[in-house]
């Protein structure tokens, strides 16, 4: 009988409080400077799914001592990839349990030779439970996808430094009803009807659950002394920008620091000392979004430079952090970025492309970009999961704003509201807003998707970052009395015309009004439409509209933008549609292959709703009137 190897280790999260409470390491974005270099391993991996009876073979005669391929039979695998479309293999495609991943590695002679030098391996996101070893040596595990998690293995490839470094890293796809998502196996035991040791893993979302290596893997060093992390929170008073700052540092018990922000010609406009202050910026240069201000998305950088000494060396590192000055406040009507009314008028994506699954792809993130500028959105929620972090800088660099959501989907059964799962939620959300803190495009925490109960996790959530508003996304026809008064804004999912009273157009003006009236009326709170849509299969066309063609798409649009342009007047701040693309889904009856609610196809090739969104979203930018005359009709970006 199949079953999940469970986690061995205990995890206990330590905490600071100075400005915003995270974990006490940290988790900064590689990145190459004088005292750092980055190897990429991403490319050809060994691969092999244990599809033993239990799925703990691998285990069981410990393939991680060595080679994999001297185990059983590998295929080749490309990292970051999911590993569910590579292959013409059926039963890999729906694969649940361990996988195995290796890779011989060739470490410099120089990050061997200097005892000096840390060599970090660090995984950009596997899903969902993840054990790494280093020449048969485990140096760290991982519960949860979508973020990083590294380890320290300077002194393993030291050890016999003529031979190569070998990554095994195993990874299980396998939800529970503790997991994030949550899920549950369910085992078919009636052999009239199944085959020996059938089972299914059920799920309680609409998108694949794809698995495997999915962001890049990377090997990076640093002086022994180093930037662990750094912490920055803006604001401004009239023309000077204010970053306060917090840099920790580890390896060194004292040493002196160097933090000068510079501006984008590289001259510096403020210097300090200190290991935590302020910076004072004159004649600053705020962040502000796409479509908001002729000179969006300015990023200062900030430079951290570390001295220390011990008994036998001088350390020097050398650490540059993308700044954006910027606030955010929420009033009961408004939300306002640099105290200014913003609209968020953009979409929700999946992480989801034909072949990749959910690996990582520049060329698929840079047309998604132009997709987005295109359209005219100046926004987007990381539905339902984070996003990878070069997804976040390039929303620093071109100005969309960010809705940064936790992998909290799917939350509906009792026996996922145990301590246990409780315990996991909260430390994702940690390691979420440790990792994106410093983001100027992040302005808002989501902390789920239409969960049965959220109060706990918004509440240490607020705790965690208190410079940021805090949200869950709930459904319109559930009353969410418990989590809805300590939101700060409140997201509404809704479907009308087509889960409720489908087919029926006529609906949407009464029941999206209500829906509004009866949230602001009870919460006092603004209101964002955090999904809205309808299935539109590309090249289907009906007149009169019939469900599934892109006239009906149309028009569900339509009547929600007529509601949409009433409310915004008076507390709606935002509205986000369901899908910037269509994206793949388990197969069942009411998905063909994949949902198509994109206003996109997953070829990213626009449907007619596209054009009506462009038009929509371009109109709504431009009656800011702040917009240089140039961008009314765009034309290339």
């Amino acid at each position: 009988m199949y079953q999940c190897l469970a986690p061995s280790s205990v995890i206990s999260w330590a905490k600071c409080c100075i400005p915003v409470c995270l974990l006490d390491t940290g988790m900064l974005f590689p990145r190459e400077s004088s005292s750092r270099e980055v190897k990429e391993l991403n490319g050809r991996w060994d691969f092999r799914a244990d599809k033993s009876p239990n799925r703990n073979q691998g285990f069981e005669k410990a393939w991680y001592k060595s080679r994999l391929a001297e185990t059983g039979p590998v295929i080749d695998m490309p990292v970051p990839a999911s590993y569910n479309d590579i292959t013409q293999d059926p039963t890999l495609r729906d694969f649940i349990g361990w996988v195995w991943y290796e890779r011989e590695v060739v470490v410099p002679a120089r990050w061997i030779a200097d005892e000096g030098t840390r060599v970090v391996l660090r995984v950009g996101s596997a899903h969902y439970y993840s054990v790494v070893w280093v020449n048969g040596v485990k140096v760290t595990e991982h519960n949860g996808g979508h973020l990083p998690f590294e380890a320290e293995i300077g002194s393993l490839i030291r050890k016999d430094p003529t031979q190569p470094c070998r990554i095994t890293i195993a990874v299980n796809n396998t939800l529970t009803l503790d997991t994030l998502p949550p899920g549950n196996i369910q085992h078919m035991d009636d052999h009239t009807k199944y085959p020996d040791g059938f089972f299914v893993q059920n799920i309680y979302f609409d998108f694949f659950n794809y698995a495997g290596i999915h962001r890049s893997v990377l090997l990076y060093t640093t002086p022994k002394a180093y930037v662990d992390d750094i912490t920055v929170v803006t604001d401004f008073l009239d023309n000077t920008g204010l970053v306060y700052y917090k840099v920790s540092v580890q390896g060194a018990a004292t040493a002196t620091l160097k933090a000068t922000l510079m501006d984008k010609n590289g001259r510096c406009v403020a210097s300090s000392s200190e290991p935590s202050g302020v910076l004072k910026v004159v004649d600053v240069n705020l962040w502000w979004p796409y479509l908001m201000h002729e000179n969006p998305a300015y990023l200062y950088s900030m430079e951290v430079r570390l001295m220390a000494t011990d008994s036998r060396s001088t350390y020097e590192d050398v650490y540059t952090l993308p700044v954006g000055i910027r606030t955010v406040n929420v009033t009961s009507t408004q939300f306002l970025i640099n105290n200014k009314p913003f609209y968020f008028h953009g979409v929700n994506k999946h992480e989801d492309s034909d072949i990749r699954g959910k690996g990582f792809d520049w060329p698929l993130i840079v047309k998604d970009f132009n997709l987005l500028k295109w359209l005219g959105a100046n926004s987007f929620r990381t539905s339902h999961y984070p996003y990878a972090e070069e997804i976040l800088q390039m929303c620093d660099r071109h100005g969309i704003v960010v809705i940064d959501e936790c992998p909290g989907v799917g939350i509906k059964d009792i026996r996922s509201f145990g301590n246990s799962s409780l315990t996991h939620h909260l430390a994702v959300m940690d390691e979420l807003v440790r990792r994106d803190k410093n983001h100027a495009s992040v302005v808002m925490w989501s902390v789920a998707n239409e969960p049965a109960a959220e109060m706990t996790l918004i509440k240490h959530t607020k705790a965690l970052d208190p410079s940021r508003p805090v949200t869950f996304i709930t459904d319109s026809n559930y009353a969410r009395d418990r989590g809805a008064p300590y939101v700060d804004v409140i997201c509404v999912n809704s479907y009308f015309s087509w889960y409720h009273d489908p087919g029926h157009l006529e609906v949407i003006p009464i029941q999206l009004k209500t829906q509004f009236e009866n949230w602001y009326g009870k919460y006092q709170k603004p209101i964002i439409q955090s999904e809205y849509g309808a299935d539109a299969v590309a090249g289907f066309h009906s007149d009169p509209p019939v469900m599934f063609s892109e006239e009906y798409q149309k028009a569900v649009l339509q009547s929600y933008h007529n509601v949409l342009d009433q409310k915004r007047k008076q507390y709606v701040i935002g509205e986000l549609i369901w899908n910037f693309a269509d994206f793949m889904t388990v197969q069942g009856i009411t998905r063909v292959v994949g949902n198509k609610k994109g206003i996109f196809t997953r070829e990213r090739q626009p449907k007619a709703a596209a054009f009506i969104l462009k038009e929509r979203y371009w109109r709504l930018a431009n009656e800011t009137g702040r917009l240089p005359v140039w961008t009314k009709y765009p034309c290339s970006f």
